[in-house]
């Protein structure tokens, strides 16, 4: 009964599919889920506005990819795989947030996708909700797959020399740093600015946005009038989001709000239930030469002070470094794209890898200023080269875990591929016939 319903919805959209201009139409039946050619034309449109390249015919492509999606999520509806609906609420606001910010404003994105921001926002919840339900399916698919060290090496060893990567030079840095201290009359001055900002735009004498885009120093969002897109509350620091959440009138402008980025004010935009979007202008004080001077030679004596072991490095980290995202590490930086301590040279902030590029493993740097890539804001350091691997081949020694994620990488491929292969016998799959004349990567979908 299910095939001949699904052979009527077939032969009712056909008289659709005769004309000119077709709305919309039903290409693929896989399960209980339609595939229609609108979903092909946006994923064809993201892709090619994403700069994703599509191996081969988009119409072949991406249905063939669709379909394999809506057997993952079959299965996961079997398995009562569920996500959570605010992981997929923040990756939607990121995402919205990005596409504004790349095309310029709301209107423009709307204009772009021939839809309204609610629509796009809508049909992005689903998507993403679909591919976070996918990505745990897979891996619950592939849990059992934990190759052995015995495996690992035996995998190594039938690798072909060409086969095996090239590792980059890496190095692993500590670092103390601290701020220099900020004058009360800088602090001052800041404030006052901002208490004119303030009023000019409560007088109405200028607009928030406009002065954002002048003098605030979030550089980012002053190119959007400080406005920083939909957000929730867990993604600003807790001191801005309190009083950014507790606006309720566009018309006003919070009081002065002081982070570790700097000062602040802020002026709401909408608010909807957990989420906020607003506009804001901040403000850096500035460190006096004499104060940075100060904090330099501090630093130099800490320096000298380890280099004739008269102290540890790490012990020094402990007493004197104000970083607290690495004090309790002993001071080892963490790469931010893929939260391991190693770094490539170009992957560090820049004034570090300068400092560490000369060095050998234990050199203690001379003192210098940076910008705390976190905060954006100046502070002084000094530098440990901890540890340093020049560029070589892949081997169990130094890269054991590369070799190992690269093993576990290609038994899961191979284990989804069968996998797909046995699903595809398992679930009913009706393709139009204008539809099915490709070189899918699974040969099966035709039976």
């Amino acid at each position: 009964m299910k095939k001949i319903l699904y052979i009527c919805v077939l032969m009712l959209a056909l008289p659709c599919m005769a004309q000119n201009n077709i709305i919309d139409e039903v290409i693929w039946i896989v399960g209980d889920d339609a595939i229609l050619r609108s979903e092909v034309e946006e994923e064809r449109l993201r892709a090619q506005y994403e700069g994703q390249p599509i191996a081969g015919d988009p119409y072949c492509v991406i249905p063939e990819q669709l379909a394999v999606q809506k057997l993952f999520l079959h299965q996961a509806e079997l398995d009562s795989i569920e996500v959570s609906e605010s992981t997929v609420s923040h990756q939607v606001d990121m995402r919205m947030n990005y596409y504004i910010s790349q095309i310029g404003s709301k209107e423009k994105m709307e204009e772009y996708f021939r839809k309204p921001s609610s629509e796009i926002r809508e049909e992005m919840m689903k998507s993403v909700r679909n591919q976070m339900t996918i990505q745990q399916m897979q891996q619950k698919l592939t849990s059992h797959i934990k190759p052995t060290p015995a495996e690992i090496r035996r995998y190594y060893n039938t690798l072909p020399m060409d086969s095996i990567p090239m590792m980059p030079a890496e190095v692993e840095v500590q670092i103390l740093s601290f701020v220099p201290p900020v004058p009360i009359e800088e602090t001052e001055r800041i404030k006052s600015r901002l208490r004119e900002f303030t009023e000019r735009v409560v007088s109405g004498q200028a607009d928030f946005a406009m002065l954002a885009r002048f003098y605030s120093e979030d550089t980012e969002s002053a190119k959007h009038g400080g406005e920083l897109g939909f957000v929730g509350r867990g993604q600003l620091v807790p001191e801005f989001a309190e009083v950014a959440f507790a606006l309720n009138d566009p018309k006003k402008v919070s009081r002065i709000v002081e982070t570790e980025y700097g000062f602040h004010i802020i002026q709401l935009i909408e608010k909807h239930g957990e989420r906020i979007n607003c506009r804001h202008i901040l403000l850096k004080p500035r460190v006096s030469s004499s104060d940075k001077f100060n904090a330099l030679n501090r630093l130099d004596s800490i320096a000298r002070v380890v280099r004739a072991d008269s102290l540890s490095f790490e012990h020094a980290i402990l007493m004197y470094s104000e970083d607290k995202n690495t004090v309790m590490n002993a001071g080892l930086m963490t790469n931010p794209n893929t939260g391991a301590s190693k770094f490539e040279y170009q992957d560090l902030p820049s004034e570090v890898a300068k400092q560490i590029y000369s060095m050998n493993e234990g050199d203690i740097s001379d003192p210098f200023v940076m910008i705390d890539p976190a905060k954006n804001k100046e502070v002084c350091a000094i530098v440990k080269l901890k540890r340093k691997t020049d560029v070589h081949r892949a081997n169990l020694t130094d890269d054991f875990q590369t070799i190992k994620s690269m093993l576990e990488q290609k038994l899961s491929a191979e284990y989804i591929h069968e996998w797909i292969i046995k699903k595809q016998k398992e679930i009913y799959v009706q393709i139009d016939p204008r539809w099915a004349g490709c070189d899918f990567e699974f040969p099966n979908w035709i039976h």
